[in-house]
C-alpha cells in the first residue's frame, strides 16, 4: 500500500474529495486544514447559502493553504468566479449552470465536474464535456438540500455497470453520508474515489480519520 501522506491523485480527479462544511466545532477553513493536514489533495469549496463576496473572501483564505499543501481547490457553483481567482475548477450542481455553458465560459483550462443521481445524468454530463462525475446520494446526508433519491450500494453497481457496458469512462466520485465501514464495497462497485464531508469533521481525530480514509482508498489504487 502507499503510504498515505504521498499518493498521487487520479488525473484528473483525486480518491478522496473533502466538501467543505461548518460545524459547531469547525469553521470552513479549519474543517479544510484538518482534511489538508491529513493529506487530503482535494478541497471543494462549498458555500451555498453565503453571498458571493463571502464565498471568495473565503476562496482567497484557501488558496495559498491548498498551494502550500499541493491540492486541487474547487469551487461548488460560481464558474467565473474559479476563472478570475483561477482556482483548479468548479463542480456544478444539477441547479447550477449546465456544464456545457460553464465550458464555454471558463474554457478548457478548468476541471469541471458535474453532479449526478442516474446513468442518464452521467450520459448527459460525458455529452457536456464534464471532467468527473459526483454520483449520489449514497444515504441520507443533512448536509444538502433537496436530495436527489437515495442510490444505496445496488444503485452504484447497477450504475457503474451501465457504465462499463457503454464505455463510459469518466471518474466516478460516490457521494453522500459516506462512511470509512463503506469504503471497500463502494469501491468495488468500480467508482473512482468518494467525496465525503461528516465523517471527517465528526471525527474526534479528523486528521487521522483522513490519514484512515486514505489507507483504505489507496488499497483500490490502480496502478
Amino acid at each position: 500500500m502507499t503510504d498515505s501522506t504521498e499518493y498521487e491523485p487520479f488525473n484528473p480527479i483525486d480518491m478522496l474529495q473533502f466538501i467543505t462544511h461548518q460545524t459547531l466545532r469547525f469553521g470552513i477553513v479549519e474543517g479544510a486544514v484538518a482534511a489538508l493536514k491529513g493529506g487530503c489533495k482535494w478541497i471543494q469549496l462549498r458555500m451555498k447559502e453565503a453571498p458571493l463576496d463571502e464565498v471568495e473572501r473565503t476562496a482567497r483564505e484557501l488558496i495559498p493553504l491548498c498551494q502550500e499543501h499541493e491540492a486541487i481547490l474547487v469551487l461548488d457553483d460560481y464558474p467565473q468566479l474559479a476563472a478570475d481567482l483561477d482556482v483548479d475548477g468548479v463542480h456544478l450542481g444539477k441547479l447550477d449552470m449546465p456544464v456545457s455553458e460553464a465550458r464555454l465560459l471558463i474554457g478548457e483550462k478548468y476541471i469541471i465536474g458535474g453532479t449526478a443521481n442516474t446513468f442518464d445524468d452521467i450520459q448527459s454530463l460525458v455529452r457536456q464535456d464534464a471532467d468527473y462525475v459526483g454520483l449520489g446520494p449514497f444515504r441520507f446526508t443533512e448536509t444538502k438540500k433537496n436530495l436527489s433519491p437515495i442510490l444505496g450500494l445496488e444503485g452504484y453497481a447497477r450504475i457503474m455497470r451501465q457504465c462499463r457496458e457503454n464505455d463510459l469512462k469518466i471518474p466516478v466520485v460516490a457521494i453522500g453520508g459516506i462512511t470509512a465501514d463503506d469504503i471497500p464495497a463502494l469501491m468495488e462497485t468500480g467508482v473512482s474515489g468518494i467525496a465525503l464531508s461528516g465523517t471527517i469533521l465528526q471525527a474526534e481525530d479528523p486528521e487521522a480519520e483522513t490519514r484512515k480514509i486514505i489507507d483504505l482508498l489507496n488499497q483500490y489504487r490502480k496502478v
